[in-house]
């Protein structure tokens, strides 16, 4: 197998999806050179053992990550061996921090005197903005660099090589529960898949449907799950604000099945051809057929009063996302406005509603710049699991892990958690060779 190495010209990525109703596996080959991605293979399974982040079946979900992952590697003809993990979830928090290092040392410094930056400056920096109060159950997932400053200069992306006497950073911190990233971890590890990156997967679902340009002058990505909504508002090339909200498309589905009486299959089928997020663009006299009820005879309603419903519901999940903008305050620097991915965007006249609650630029976002099977791909539902075939380390990257610099504390933890939960031989062997990458990257 092609193992993830920038050594290659070409290499093998794996992304995992695990969501509340769908798990997805794409494999994906990577051009080192051209920076280009041609997706391989891609495999789907029903998810029914999950919610919210949560495992509720941990058997159940093992095989149905079996399955997703087994029909990629069959579309795709690769063996794999390695993946990046999708995670998300209510646990999931994301905060501002920074740290300020003297450049060269403590000592008084002159212009004629400045020290030039290097990498173990910007390690030294890093690691002290890092340096947050966390409960024993969390862990740092992600330490995201939003500008770095030196001296009176500010909005520096990449600091090494300049000189100056002071050196500061704002970062992005994501931290996430470390029981939830252990469950999830094991229940693939058994499959006898190693664990290379657990990535938040509103950030993945960013890498596969934004571009430069709206990273650099500012957006909001709002990933629509089943049972979540992941949130992650960027400018200037960094991430300002992460959010995930414990409500997503399954809401709308539920209002459906409990308004109309009907199971919730059926529920999500009448979603996905009837309703429209706005009423004003359905039809009050467009009626279709639903199910008899207790051997009564079949029951019509029309989609604008099944639409009222659900605009309903869709007006109250972008309530709680202007929340989230306002809080960030930021509002006003997101010229490209909302990009909306996800298997809930696919709600038709989403786009059109989203505009009229947020009166910012809106659009679906879906997974961009790749080749080979997109026809099969090309949905927001694939969002996430094509950008975790993207997640990559660039040469500026600083990587936290056993052989360069040292494995953080958080999955000291989770390593630790297998060694104690897993008796057996074989699994105890694959379990304690967990080894988790936590990124401190240049966005993008």
């Amino acid at each position: 197998m092609i193992r993830s190495n920038l050594n290659f010209e070409k290499y093998i990525q794996a992304g995992l999806d695990i969501g509340t109703n769908k798990i997805c596996c794409a494999i994906s080959e990577i051009d080192v050179k051209t920076d280009t991605v041609r997706l391989l293979g891609i495999g789907n399974s029903n998810a029914t053992s999950i919610n919210k982040g949560a495992i509720t079946h941990r058997d159940n979900l093992i095989d149905e990550i079996e399955n997703a992952v087994n029909e990629a590697k069959i579309m795709s003809g690769v063996s794999i061996e390695n993946i990046a993990l999708g995670i998300s979830g209510e646990h999931i928090r994301g905060i501002n921090t920074q740290g300020a290092i003297a450049i060269g040392g403590s000592q008084p410094s002159n212009v004629q005197t400045q020290n030039e930056i290097t990498s173990s400056d910007v390690k030294k920096v890093l690691d002290l903005a890092k340096a947050i109060s966390l409960p024993m159950d969390r862990d740092i997932l992600h330490v995201l660099p939003q500008e770095y400053v030196i001296d009176t200069m500010n909005s520096i992306q990449d600091p090494i090589g300049l000189s100056g006497r002071r050196l500061e950073a704002k970062v992005h911190v994501i931290t996430v529960a470390t029981t939830a990233a252990t469950n999830l971890v094991s229940c693939v590890e058994e499959l006898g898949l190693r664990v290379d990156n657990i990535v938040y997967q509103g950030l993945a679902s960013s890498l596969s449907t934004l571009n430069d340009d709206e990273k650099n002058l500012g957006s909001i990505c709002v990933d629509i799950g089943a049972s979540t909504t992941d949130i992650v508002i960027f400018y200037e090339n960094g991430i300002q604000h992460t959010a995930t909200l414990g409500i997503g498309a399954a809401s709308i589905t539920n209002d459906i099945a409990v308004m109309l009486k009907v199971g919730i299959d059926e529920a999500e089928k009448i979603k996905r051809t009837y309703a429209s997020a706005k009423a004003s663009m359905s039809s009050p006299d467009l009626e279709f057929d639903l199910p008899a009820e207790n051997g009564n005879l079949k029951r019509k309603i029309s989609e604008n009063r099944l639409s009222q419903y659900v605009e309903a519901r869709m007006v109250e999940i972008l309530q709680l996302v202007m929340k989230e903008i306002n809080r960030a305050n930021i509002s006003e620097q997101l010229t490209f406005g909302m990009i909306l991915t996800g298997g809930g965007s696919q709600l038709k006249n989403l786009s059109s509603l989203a505009q009229e609650i947020t009166n910012m630029r809106v659009r679906i976002g879906t997974p961009e710049n790749i080749s080979g099977s997109v026809e099969i791909a090309s949905e927001p539902s694939f969002a996430s699991a094509i950008g975790l075939t993207k997640w990559k380390f660039d040469d500026d990257d600083i990587t936290i892990n056993n052989g360069e610099l040292s494995i953080s504390n958080a999955f000291k933890k989770v390593r630790t958690l297998f060694k104690e939960t897993f008796t057996n031989s074989f699994l105890a062997k694959i379990a304690f060779r967990f080894n988790v990458k936590i990124v401190i990257f240049k966005i993008f």
